[in-house]
């Protein structure tokens, strides 16, 4: 049984930082699709950012890029996204997901079937 669990999610005044965890269970390999994304309220969800082929390729969307940083502890079987310089529309609910059926540059296409329970967070300006 896959599990995900987010954590590090809160409030934030505008141009503050915080970091999301992402703790995963139930699978092991690390070449599988690993992404966050987000899903603020009234709009589609969002691929903020994917790291696969085991942390070599990393994807942001341009919204965050040069703000935002993906990370993976594989001895933890950790996911993490580090969020500087927060902005009020990053405002959203963040999750965490994982696809074990594949992995290279389809990571950042597919529809991902693990998803954490998500983490709240509120940037104000």
């Amino acid at each position: 049984q896959v599990q995900l669990v987010e954590s590090g999610g809160g409030s934030v005044q505008a141009g503050g930082s915080l970091s999301l965890s992402c703790a995963a269970a139930g699978y092991t390999g690390r070449r599988y699709c690993m992404g966050w994304f987000r899903q603020a309220p009234g709009k589609e969800r969002e691929r903020v950012a994917v790291i696969y082929n085991g942390g070599g390729n990393t994807y942001y969307a341009d919204s965050v890029k040069g703000r935002f940083t993906i990370s993976q502890d594989n001895a933890k079987n950790t996911l993490y996204l580090q969020m500087n310089s927060l902005k009020p529309e990053d405002t959203a609910m963040y999750y965490c997901a994982v696809d074990l059926r594949y992995s290279g540059s389809l990571c950042l296409a597919i529809e991902y079937n693990y998803w954490g329970q998500g983490t709240k967070v509120t940037v104000s300006s």
